[in-house]
């Protein structure tokens, strides 16, 4: 754990570092906040359900920037055979980076709390959708976050890294939009992979355990996939 912790600190130091972590940041706040207001006005509701899905369609461009440079950037560098040989095992890097990345994530997430803020002062919203939707929101983040993290070992060019990761993040999304062009089979099959599909529920204000089951297990997959992505190229 303490190997895992310390990797998660080194990358936090190069997000804020770098004009990367800012500029995400930024465009992501001035992005939900755009939408909220938008919303707001438009509905005069006191939810956050518009806005969640907003957030989401602009987390699928954001978190390939976020997760562009956690492999990419080490194997231009070169540091990544360095860091291997290293005392540290390869899920210990994996975990490491998935953490860095998920904890600028949360920070940005957090920062619309101030959205929950306003909608409590002027209105009297139910609490239980806004906080299924938030828990919504993180799970369907973090597995972005974790299948951006596999397109960062496939290269070392961090804008191939964040098309690769934008194009498999989008393609998992709208998968059950093309369920209705193929047999009941793959139908089940494209509704279940589809990462919109058990967001659904929880922006509704059901927590349903199969769908963080599904979120859980996705991000575990991909990180599974990622280290063995690692240990290939050890034997290239």
């Amino acid at each position: 754990m303490k190997n895992i912790l310390t990797i998660a600190k080194k990358e936090l130091r190069t997000y804020f570092t770098s004009p990367v972590a800012y500029v995400v940041f930024v465009i992501f706040l001035i992005l939900s906040g755009y939408f909220f207001t938008a919303i707001l006005f438009v509905t005069r509701q006191a939810s956050l359900s518009g806005v969640a899905y907003n957030i989401i369609i602009t987390l699928l461009f954001l978190v390939p920037l976020i997760t562009m440079k956690l492999f990419a950037e080490e194997k231009k560098l070169g540091t990544l055979e360095i860091l291997m040989t290293k005392p540290v095992k390869d899920f210990e890097v994996v975990l490491g980076k998935f953490m860095a990345a998920v904890s600028l994530f949360s920070v940005m997430l957090l920062s619309t709390l101030v959205y929950v803020l306003i909608i409590f002062k002027y209105g009297n919203p139910d609490s239980g959708p806004i906080i299924s939707t938030y828990i919504g929101v993180f799970l369907c983040g973090i597995a972005f976050i974790a299948l951006g993290l596999f397109a960062s070992t496939l290269t070392e060019n961090q804008i191939i890294s964040a098309i690769i990761g934008f194009s498999l993040v989008l393609l998992l999304w709208i998968s059950n939009w093309l369920s209705s062009y193929i047999g009941e089979a793959g139908q089940n099959f494209l509704n279940y992979i589809s990462l919109s599909t058990h967001l659904d529920d929880f922006i509704k204000g059901v927590i349903d355990l199969k769908d963080v089951i599904y979120y859980l297990s996705f991000v575990v997959l991909w990180l599974f996939i990622s280290i063995r992505s690692i240990e290939v190229r050890k034997w290239r």
